[in-house]
């Protein structure tokens, strides 16, 4: 199974393509998608879409699994955020591609073991999971193929719960 892994943002961002056989996950691809903030929002978003499209076409993945919006303190920034994992999620349905969502939290307990994980030990496990050179940069990147690893898990975990 392939997974696309998203985390959303206008600025950046992230994905990764990980494959999945038996217990061991392996990855495809990687990369980061920038919008210039010279552009207006409907041409920032239109970039990530047709980004998004392209990576699914070439990559064929089964399956996208994104970050749930997490809200802090600037609901500008959220509402904007969550219009690029609109076009995220947009993509996928157009692709036929089934979706996962997952919380900050729930990715850095799946990929560290631990909810209140730093960035720096997301990015180290995903390097040490997926047996890279270095970890993935920028962050979004990483955090990207960590919410891809989620997935992994939690379907690895859904198929077990089935078979019992």
């Amino acid at each position: 199974m392939k997974i696309l892994g998203i985390d959303p943002g206008i600025g950046r961002t992230g994905w990764g393509v990980i494959e999945v056989q038996s217990a061991k996950c392996k990855v495809q691809s990687f990369g980061c998608i920038e919008t210039s903030m010279k552009l207006p929002l409907e041409k920032r978003l239109q970039e990530i879409h047709a980004e998004i499209s392209r990576i699914i076409n070439e990559e064929s993945p089964n399956a996208l699994a994104i970050e749930e919006l997490f809200f802090q303190n600037n609901a500008k920034t959220a509402m904007v955020v969550g219009q690029a994992r609109g076009v995220v999620l947009l993509a996928a349905a157009q692709h036929g591609l089934s979706v996962g969502e997952y919380t900050p939290l729930e990715v850095k307990v799946a990929v560290a073991g631990y909810g209140k994980a730093e960035k720096a030990q997301v990015g180290q496990m995903v390097k040490t999971l997926l047996k890279l050179q270095a970890i993935p940069k920028p962050d979004d990147t990483a955090d990207a193929l960590a919410i891809a690893i989620t997935h992994a898990f939690a379907y690895k975990g859904k198929a077990l719960s089935v078979k019992r």
